[in-house]
């Protein structure tokens, strides 16, 4: 009886420092971020079917979010308004980018949020960063009384 009980005692322990080993190794690597999953996942840009995401860019070092957007709305539109958010507990703050005048379907605009706290929301450089964007607009010929909303996100690199 004693034999089988050292066994079944050696049987075990030699699981556990196999068992203690392996987590070892893992917290290591999740220490120096190689587990990451932020690092592996590609930048994007995603919006409804309202707005073509062409091209996008976060700067930490210039304190401005930049993107340009392609009219899909099937008509003339105009811009009521563009704010931009984090998922942090700080608020962003940036300067509201130009969205005067009706901008015609099918038209690639520039947009850029200029003078952010960067900082405070910690954008930093070589990072990868989330940033949520929210359009108001109209339809031209149906006029201000028929307001839409679209959210987007932008998740990129900050440089």
């Amino acid at each position: 009886m004693r034999k089988k009980s050292q066994a079944a005692l050696e049987f075990l322990t030699t699981y556990g420092w196999a068992f203690l080993v392996i987590l070892i190794m893992i917290s290591a690597l999740a220490y120096f971020g190689i587990l990451n999953p932020s690092k592996i996942l590609p930048d994007r840009c995603n919006f409804g079917a309202e707005f073509e995401c062409r091209d996008f860019q976060i700067s930490g070092t210039s304190d401005s979010i930049k993107i340009r957007l392609k009219n899909n709305a099937g008509g003339a539109i105009t811009i009521t308004s563009m704010t931009v958010s984090t998922e942090s507990a700080i608020a962003l703050g940036c300067g509201d980018p130009d969205i005067s005048g009706v901008w015609a379907n099918g038209v690639v605009k520039d947009f850029t949020f200029s003078a952010c706290n960067s900082e405070e929301v910690s954008f930093i450089p070589g990072e990868k960063s989330k940033v949520l964007i929210k359009i108001g607009y109209y339809a031209v010929r149906s006029g201000e009384g028929y307001g839409h909303d679209v959210n987007g996100e932008i998740f990129a690199t900050v440089i």
